[in-house]
């Protein structure tokens, strides 16, 4: 019996080892990111972020030791991460120069959004930092379905889900060779989602017609409104509820006379601590739909049917479920027929 039991647990020993091995990254490793291939022989060492959305992710792989600095912040980080982000460099609140990212002597260069490191790079383009023997990593979301053009923000040809913020930290935690936390990461966030869903399942705002508005470059002027296949299109799917904008563009600019027309019941207002652009504080957001002889009209004006939601929750990040739990809740506390 003696024998047995120390085969058994010899065996049972080996199969632990043989996890592991099978759990742990193969270097060199190949990963094809936002088409074009990349090759890592060992896990990077040093990191420049740019994009909030992708600090966090990296933030949440527990990575922050390898972050040098990070770039473009449009609010506070989550809070359970504050302590290491105030010891992390910060470059720029907005877009970084070229220099300053360099400058860090990163061997990867993660960024959110292909504007910043792409074609058209406002940071710099991926072959400037190869040149450089730099690696440069875009979040799938910002590429999967979506061309993305020169100063905008692109236009999605497929409904964005969840689904590529899942490929991001997998492919993220392949890449770092910390395969559990990114398999533990994505478990802890479909459940939550899955959750949020089941708690509004017998109370969706079914077709509720809803505007999400992001930012204005003029208070006064055409609104940046969440298009139909963005992470707020992804958000209002999930509720049942209904986009008043159907256009493929992620953050299309409207007119108010036009979203007059839809008259939303609803209009969530980005927070944020961002001052880009004029109507980047919520406060000037709400004082204009009070306001102006157009905006003034609307039923979700006349009701104060506003939602505060924070900007993360709107752009294509771990925190879009952050969003669908916001809007169910602000959807609830007004009474709206369900």
């Amino acid at each position: 019996m003696r024998q047995i039991l120390a085969v058994m647990t010899f065996a049972l020993g080996l199969t632990g080892l043989a996890g592991t091995s099978l759990a742990a990254t193969q270097y060199p490793l190949t990963v094809t990111n936002c088409g074009q291939e990349l090759t890592f022989k060992q896990a990077p060492e040093k990191i420049v972020s740019i994009g909030q959305g992708m600090t966090e992710v990296l933030y949440s792989l527990g990575l922050a030791d390898k972050i040098a600095g990070t770039a473009v912040w449009v609010g506070p980080v989550l809070p359970q991460y504050a302590d290491a982000n105030s010891r992390i460099k910060r470059l720029a609140d907005n877009d970084p120069s070229f220099e300053a990212v360099v400058g860090e002597e990163p061997d990867l260069v993660a960024a959110e959004f292909e504007w910043h490191v792409g074609a058209q790079g406002s940071v710099g383009k991926r072959e400037q930092f190869a040149d450089l023997g730099i690696s440069t990593y875009i979040a799938p979301a910002d590429c999967v379905a979506k061309i993305n053009t020169d100063g905008g923000d692109g236009v999605r040809k497929e409904l964005f889900t969840m689904d590529l913020i899942y490929q991001e930290i997998t492919e993220l935690a392949q890449i770092f060779d910390v395969k559990d936390r990114g398999d533990a990461l994505i478990a802890n966030l479909k459940k939550r989602e899955a959750d949020a869903v089941a708690s509004i399942a017998a109370a969706s705002g079914k077709n509720l017609p809803v505007v999400f508005w992001f930012s204005s470059k003029e208070v006064n002027g055409d609104a940046f409104i969440a298009g139909k296949n963005s992470a707020p299109a992804y958000i209002l799917k999930t509720i049942g509820a209904k986009n008043v904008v159907t256009t493929q563009e992620e953050w299309p600019l409207v007119g108010w006379e036009t979203i007059a027309q839809a008259n939303p019941l609803v209009i969530v207002i980005a927070t944020m601590d961002r001052r880009r652009y004029a109507a980047d504080d919520p406060k000037v957001k709400v004082d204009f739909l009070e306001n102006d002889a157009v905006t003034k009209e609307l039923d979700a004006v006349r009701n104060r049917h506003f939602i505060m939601m924070d900007a993360q929750s709107m752009n294509p990040t771990i925190r879009t479920i952050d969003g669908i739990e916001t809007l169910v809740s602000g959807i609830k506390s007004f009474g709206l027929p369900q």
